[in-house]
């Protein structure tokens, strides 16, 4: 993998994701190699630019979808750095994100357009698809498909990866990791009952709040900042409908 196709994958990339913000909606990427004298010998300097397709590029004119004022602005405007397919594809060619044994097959892991917005529903969608945030497999080691109890806490809250903040999702992974070390089945239910919810109504994140002298988890010892913008779609397969959709076609969990 050139340099130029490399991703840094620590807490810290949203740096330099930072800073690709600000070239604007053209994405130019440039490769150099160190110029100047090597053993006496002056070295010529490589540079190679790279543009993202024309399609992708169009898409900034499009009129935004309707019919989600009631999501919180700051959910509702957040467009994703993975609108750009090269560099979605860089990063998943650095990030595990299908479970080991299963067949890469049941999901295509695509970019969104630069309309789409992580709240947005299904409509128009020949396939059944949800959002997943890159932190979910990058920091919480999440992979597909989703085991039975994060579908079950998901379908218990009635809500979508995407709209639980992934400090609740944290809490869901270390409760999963410690009943696998005491050799017990977690249960949704069982989760939860440490648990209030926050806002009640959601129309931004949903948040797990652990309820007084219950609680049994710490919180997360960093709160996630920086994983608003970094969101990408998982359309679902022919052959990974066993695991994401029940026998009459419907979702086991929420998708939107």
């Amino acid at each position: 993998m050139s340099s130029s196709d490399s991703v840094s994958l620590s807490t810290s990339s949203s740096d330099s994701m930072e800073s690709g913000r600000s070239k604007g909606r053209q994405v130019d990427e440039e490769s150099t190699s160190s110029g100047g004298m090597v053993s006496g010998i002056p070295m010529e300097t490589v540079r190679e630019v790279r543009e993202d397709p024309l399609e992708e590029l169009a898409e900034s004119d499009w009129q935004a979808k309707g019919g989600y004022g009631w999501v919180a602005a700051d959910v509702r405007n957040q467009s994703s750095l993975f609108q750009w397919s090269r560099l979605l594809n860089s990063w998943l060619n650095c990030m595990p994100v299908i479970a080991k044994g299963v067949s890469g097959d049941i999901v295509s892991l695509e970019r969104v357009n630069a309309i789409d917005r992580v709240r947005h529903g299904q409509e128009g969608a020949t396939e059944k698809f949800f959002y997943m945030y890159m932190c979910h497999f990058s920091q919480l080691h999440m992979r597909l498909p989703l085991d039975d109890f994060t579908m079950g806490v998901l379908r218990a809250l009635n809500v979508a990866p995407t709209q639980l903040h992934p400090n609740s999702s944290a809490y869901l992974q270390a409760f999963r990791i410690l009943c696998q070390s005491l050799y017990l089945e977690p249960s949704p239910y069982a989760f939860l009952y440490f648990y209030d919810t926050r806002p009640r109504q959601p129309t931004t994140w949903l948040s797990l709040i652990s309820r007084p002298s219950i609680s049994r988890l710490d919180a997360f010892s960093q709160s996630f900042k920086h994983f608003k913008d970094e969101y990408f779609k998982v359309v679902v397969k022919e052959e990974g409908k066993p695991y994401f959709l029940n026998a009459d076609g419907s979702t086991k969990f929420s998708f939107s």
